[in-house]
């Protein structure tokens, strides 16, 4: 009897184990950035960090597929400046050029493809720019 219940408690232990590591998704990523503020500004750097949540450990090798810069924290969001993307400068952070033409606060919006992550993982990052 206790062999049986021995082996029920290892099949639950391990379908736990598996319904967990099948409920990780795209909300287990965060994307942050690694300097919250920069002096506006033509051709500025924005870098962002992408991180697993559980880990904490950086992601690397994201696929970031569309980036969008606006000013919509602000309540400009029809403000949008050009996005070009940079090689990244340390592991598991993204970076990007853009401008920065006027203080205040900007929406730096990314989506991307984590490897082994079925879903699309998002993230919306505030930067402010200051004079």
């Amino acid at each position: 009897m206790t062999a049986k219940f021995s082996t029920a408690a290892a099949c639950a232990a391990a379908l736990t184990l598996f319904a967990t590591a099948a409920m990780a998704g795209a909300g287990d990523y965060t994307f942050e950035p690694k300097t919250p503020e920069m002096k506006k500004g033509d051709d500025v750097t924005v870098a962002i960090r992408l991180t697993h949540k559980t880990t904490g450990k950086p992601v690397e090798g994201a696929v970031i597929f569309k980036t969008r810069v606006d000013m919509a924290p602000d309540n400009m969001a029809d403000m949008v400046s050009p996005v070009t993307a940079l090689p990244s400068p340390e592991p598991g952070v993204y970076a990007f050029k853009t401008d920065l033409p006027m203080a205040g606060r900007y929406q730096v919006t990314l989506l991307a493809k984590v490897q082994g992550e079925p879903e699309t993982v998002t993230g919306k990052v505030i930067v402010k720019a200051f004079k």
